[in-house]
């Protein structure tokens, strides 16, 4: 895009004094955070052209197994068909709109509960009460509508976009990098979730997320258990890595006794999904940040372990999370979020270090260059 037309764009003024070198640029001014406007672009420029985790493939596993979403405000549903087919579908009749599925489960047949029109699992049209005496009724025009749907390192992701290339595709060596270090990750179940409404733009969120320049001042237990020298992020494409050293020796987060995994191993995938790997037995974790209003988000924070149940040394892993780390990081971002309301702020600078440690922000600035792509339109 020239620069005329980048002027012009609606959106350019949230990037004044933005530059490529993020040590050289000025951060995303404060209105992309609390002027309403711009949760519409979130929602369709964003949300809906972009791969959204589902679940771990174990829910899906067996023909008739589905599993239903929203996506900001478009219902979906994710279903094994008859011959093993992975499928996705907007999750709505055809007749009235009504939803289909809720939640998850196994079902022989899709059958809509408002007026019982079914469908197959493939999303064939099956059949309507009545439609026999409906002129030129065809039930090729009444099937389910498709979206995207992909199994990614043993997690099923959906998009909305028709047009948008595989997230294998999208994201180069990601999947590389999470076998490596997860390698498993297919054996592992689901063990707990953890659910918060924060008072702070998601995009406030994301960006706490992304840097550990806080963690010093506001994670003391957690730098602990991490290792900050050998704390590195980089940045790729659709996606950072946050990789380090930890659980090594006592810590004051929790107990990392007998650990089998000694790294934390995370990575941000655009827009609002970070995966994760830390110190302890076998885990993984899934955390995403769903944006409910210019000014809220809604997070969940599920746990994969090697069992259902999960052990006492988990059980305190989670405690840590949940007690001490998230009511640190909620804090942050909300007393940001009410910060950005006064007159006194309009941009910050980007702290970042030249050889990439946890302490530079330069992720920070790499998410925004790509909520900036999806503003501008290029």
């Amino acid at each position: 895009m020239d620069d005329v037309k980048l002027n012009a764009h609606p959106a350019s003024a949230l990037f004044n004094g933005w530059h490529d070198e993020p040590a050289k640029s000025l951060s995303m001014h404060k209105n992309a955070y609390i002027d309403p406007q711009w949760l519409k672009v979130d929602q369709t420029e964003i949300f809906h052209k972009s791969w959204q985790f589902l679940c771990h493939e174990e829910q899906l596993r067996d023909n008739g197994s589905y599993v239903t979403m929203n996506i900001q405000g478009q219902s979906i549903v994710a279903i094994r068909d008859r011959k093993g087919e992975l499928r996705g579908f907007y999750n709505v009749c055809k007749h009235r709109g009504h939803e289909l599925l809720k939640g998850s489960g196994t079902t022989k047949r899709v059958i809509c509960p408002y007026h019982a029109w079914s469908y197959d699992l493939d999303g064939t049209f099956l059949e309507a009460r009545q439609s026999q005496f409906i002129e030129n009724f065809n039930n090729a025009d009444f099937c389910l509508d498709q979206v995207q749907v992909e199994v990614f390192c043993h997690m099923v992701f959906v998009n909305l976009d028709p047009k948008a290339a595989p997230l294998a595709q999208q994201s180069g060596d990601l999947s590389k990098e999470i076998m490596s270090f997860a390698p498993d990750l297919g054996k592992l179940t689901f063990s707990h979730r953890l659910t918060y409404n924060i008072k702070a733009n998601w995009k406030s969120v994301v960006d706490n997320f992304l840097e550990c320049y806080h963690c010093p001042v506001a994670h003391r237990d957690f730098c602990t258990l991490i290792e900050m020298d050998t704390y590195k992020v980089t940045t790729h494409g659709i996606y950072s890595s946050h990789m380090a050293k930890a659980g090594r020796s006592d810590n004051n987060a929790y107990s990392t006794d007998g650990a089998e995994v000694t790294d934390h191993a995370v990575w941000y995938l655009w827009p609002n999904t970070t995966l994760m790997r830390y110190p302890g037995s076998g885990n993984f974790m899934v955390w995403r940040f769903y944006p409910v209003g210019p000014e809220e988000t809604y997070e969940e924070f599920d746990f994969f372990f090697e069992n259902t149940a999960p052990s006492d040394e988990e059980v305190e892993a989670i405690k840590f999370v949940d007690d001490v780390l998230q009511p640190e990081d909620i804090d942050l971002v909300e007393s940001v979020q009410r910060g950005m309301q006064t007159p006194a702020y309009q941009q910050g600078r980007y702290m970042v270090d030249p050889d990439g440690s946890g302490l530079s922000e330069h992720a920070v600035h790499h998410f925004h260059s790509l909520v900036r792509q999806s503003y501008l339109g290029s």
